[in-house]
């Protein structure tokens, strides 16, 4: 920047380190940074350097330094999932995922298209009732009726999924379930195998030698706080989806297996504190054989825009925060390790930790309370609030210790991954990430051609030197101003888009 440039006149803190970047030079390199982020909320910042040689020869075939930049650092894509999060690096795990999903229904991404005559089923699994809460019935033709508060809730409502009594509703065993469900799926997988052969009449080591069980689920929170799970099931041959399943396992096993299945699937959790409970799956279930493509309105389309449209949610869409409230300073102790006092050590397996945060030397973050935030400030639902207290007082109890409620507090308990599949499923969420890399280089190759350099062939052993360092988050002031000019050009060619007036 020019040392005369005199930039106190400028109000604006982003106006003026706009300025300043325009006056760093190579303003287009920065430009272009922001631009190939698309938007990205809160990038990556690194320094560092990689260089790609032939192995043979020691030509150098690329090379870059982030001292060449004009601002020092790269950014990069948070790569986050969340929509609440970035909205830009949700839509493409989004966009993955149904090619994930889609890929297990009709091929492609080297999955043969004969997996689409493969028996496949649409399973929703929800849980238990802790007790009566508002919601929007319907008649059996389909017609509103009121809830049994007496009252027809808009779909607006913010009671709605709140306890029509919150005194008498079971907070805890609605924190345990969530804890469990992801246990409690594994459970019903095993059991819906055992369900399967007993069916057949075979052994399930005869049944695993002939026919293998695949799938690919989505967890999705209901407004209640409780999640619930949508699961693609399908049958394959015994090497997954590139052999086709016996001619005798059809569709109709799998509709009626998984009542029985999911009837004997429970998980007991023994507590001296709460009591032992018996954890197990909700009245409710639907399960719907999937049509072949084109035929009927469960489609392989219809069914992995479904499940990829709940990849990207989180608990912060039934009403809490998307953001753990455990002190990092000291983990929720209440203390940081140089001030425990006789304490135990940090929580392992078959140990535990005192939680009772009455400490003679509290930790300075969190004043000896363990969170990052009071839970009465969250801006949350009353329901949401005490949900979220009540994994944190289970969280402090021995038994309790290798959940981590108190780490998962923010997520009402629930600790599993929102989208998991089965090894066989169909291609991975890292496959498809190494071909737009493999593109990306593809499209970098081409530009060398364009400016009359070489390229190594395509037998060349490449050899790969990199040191890379986690710099920071986010971006400068002025740089978050060409972010939002980015968003909102991208979101002006998506609407004329749809509108019809761009060719998509």
């Amino acid at each position: 920047m020019p040392r005369d440039l005199d930039l106190r006149h400028v109000i604006s803190p982003a106006v003026r380190d706009l300025i300043e970047l325009a006056n760093l030079g190579d303003f287009d390199r920065t430009r272009e940074q922001i631009n190939r982020l698309r938007g990205c909320t809160r990038p990556i910042n690194l320094v560092g350097h990689t260089t790609t040689r032939d192995h043979t020869t020691g030509e150098t075939i690329r090379s870059y330094s982030t001292s060449d930049e004009p601002t020092g650092r790269l950014l990069t894509t948070c790569g986050n999932r969340r929509a609440s999060r970035c909205p830009t690096c949700s839509r493409l795990y989004a966009a993955d995922t149904y090619h994930l999903i889609r890929a297990g229904l009709s091929g492609g991404k080297n999955v043969p298209e004969t997996i689409r005559n493969h028996p496949r089923v649409f399973l929703t699994l929800t849980a238990p009732s802790f007790g009566p809460v508002h919601n929007q019935t319907t008649t059996k033709d389909g017609k509103p009726q009121p809830c049994r508060c007496g009252t027809r809730h808009p779909d607006s409502a913010p009671e709605l999924g709140t306890p029509l009594s919150p005194k008498t509703y079971d907070y805890t065993g609605a924190v345990l379930w969530n804890a469990h469900a992801s246990a409690l799926w594994a459970r019903f997988t095993l059991n819906l195998r055992r369900t399967l052969a007993a069916n057949f009449g075979i052994t399930q080591k005869d049944m695993n030698a002939a026919l293998r069980i695949s799938f690919a689920k989505v967890a999705e929170y209901q407004q209640r706080g409780l999640v619930h799970f949508h699961a693609v099931i399908r049958f394959d041959g015994p090497d997954g989806h590139t052999s086709p399943p016996p001619a005798w396992a059809s569709a109709d096993h799998l509709l009626r297996a998984v009542g029985p299945a999911l009837k004997r699937t429970t998980l007991t959790v023994v507590s001296d504190t709460v009591g032992d409970r018996e954890i197990g799956w909700g009245k409710r279930f639907k399960v719907d054989e999937i049509a072949a493509l084109g035929d009927g309105e469960l489609t392989d389309r219809a069914v992995a825009g479904y499940i990829a449209k709940y990849a990207t949610k989180s608990a912060e869409d039934s009403g809490t925060v998307d953001r753990t409230l455990l002190c990092r300073a000291c983990s929720g102790r209440g203390a940081i390790p140089s001030q425990l006092r006789n304490q135990p050590a940090p929580t392992r397996k078959g140990k535990s930790t005192n939680r009772r945060f009455d400490l003679a030397n509290p930790c300075h973050e969190c004043h000896g309370t363990g969170r990052t935030e009071s839970l009465k400030e969250l801006p949350v639902h009353q329901h949401v609030r005490q949900m979220i207290r009540s994994a944190w007082d289970l969280g402090g109890l021995p038994e309790f210790a290798d959940l981590k409620l108190c780490k998962w507090a923010h997520m009402l308990g629930f600790r599993g991954h929102f989208s998991t599949k089965s090894r066989a499923y169909s291609t991975t969420l890292g496959a498809l990430r190494d071909v737009r890399r493999a593109w990306r280089l593809a499209q970098a190759d081409a530009a060398r051609v364009r400016a009359g350099q070489s390229v190594p062939a395509p037998d060349t052993v490449l050899v790969t030197e990199s040191s890379w360092a986690y710099l920071a988050s986010g971006y400068r002031p002025g740089e978050q101003l060409l972010a939002n000019q980015t968003r909102h050009d991208i979101h002006q060619a998506q609407r004329r888009k749809q509108e019809g007036l761009e060719p998509a």
